[in-house]
């Protein structure tokens, strides 16, 4: 798919991984929505940045762990750019829990992990099919986890959920074909974001340790593959590890 021109959805844009996907589609010439929960300046820098790369940009606050904002935000971004050709599902929420602690993983942590990175992703890659298929191409792109592929990350409740999301991708590309493409990116640690510091400490020293390549993973690695599958017209309900070789025993 041609992309200069076109119009990008990136939730979680303000973070730092979002935020190098969205200005990774700005040098492709796409305009972006960066979407936000509560920090609204960190959207506005990168609204900037993409408006410096001479494509349009507006940030757009949205909740995904709510039933009824995706919906929302879908058909605001559509209204205040008049498409919709790629969304990228990368907003998430984590929090440590050794894998062993049962009890600390409470039905409240499970439900808001379950709202926020499995049924938030499904219900925007949902309102955003409905404009794709209307204008007969789209790419959805969504952003799951290496601990989506192993058991090991944050918690029980991310992987779980994680591996839904890459589930999730199979089964919308077979839905949405041929149309509009969706396709997965499995990041391991991205060292130096925020979400990365949120992690245990045995977690990511154990990451760096497995990966072969004594490293982690970068934001621009992983922007980069992002922008690959929006270009794409051939690759489909394939998933991506971007995780400098990790091995696991």
């Amino acid at each position: 798919m041609e992309l200069a021109g076109k119009v990008a959805l990136v939730t979680g844009g303000s973070g730092d991984l979002g935020s190098a996907i969205s200005r990774a589609l700005a040098r492709g010439k796409m305009d972006v929505a960066v979407t936000y929960v509560g920090e609204k300046g960190r959207a506005d820098q990168v609204v900037s940045e993409v408006k410096d790369a001479g494509c349009r940009a507006w940030a757009v606050q949205l909740d995904q762990s709510t039933i009824d904002q995706p919906d929302k935000v879908v058909a605001a971004t559509v209204e205040h750019f008049g498409r919709l050709d790629v969304l990228v599902n990368n907003a998430a929420w984590n929090i440590g829990i050794p894998f062993s602690d049962l009890e600390a993983l409470t039905p409240e942590i499970f439900d808001r992990m379950y709202a926020t990175n499995l049924r938030g992703p499904y219900l925007l890659a949902r309102a955003a099919a409905r404009t794709m298929t209307e204008q007969g191409e789209g790419r959805i792109v969504n952003v799951a986890s290496i601990g989506g592929l192993y058991p090991s990350s944050s918690s029980i409740a991310y992987s779980s959920m994680k591996a839904g999301l890459i589930h999730l991708t199979r089964c919308l590309a077979v839905a949405l074909a041929p149309s509009v493409l969706v396709n997965c990116v499995a990041p391991g640690l991205i060292e130096g974001t925020r979400m990365a510091g949120r992690l245990p400490d045995a977690v990511r020293e154990g990451a760096i340790q497995r990966a072969v390549l004594h490293r982690a993973a970068t934001v621009d690695d992983i922007a980069e593959q992002v922008v690959t599958f929006c270009r794409t017209d051939s690759i489909n309900g394939q998933v991506m590890p971007i995780d400098a070789g990790s091995v696991f025993n």
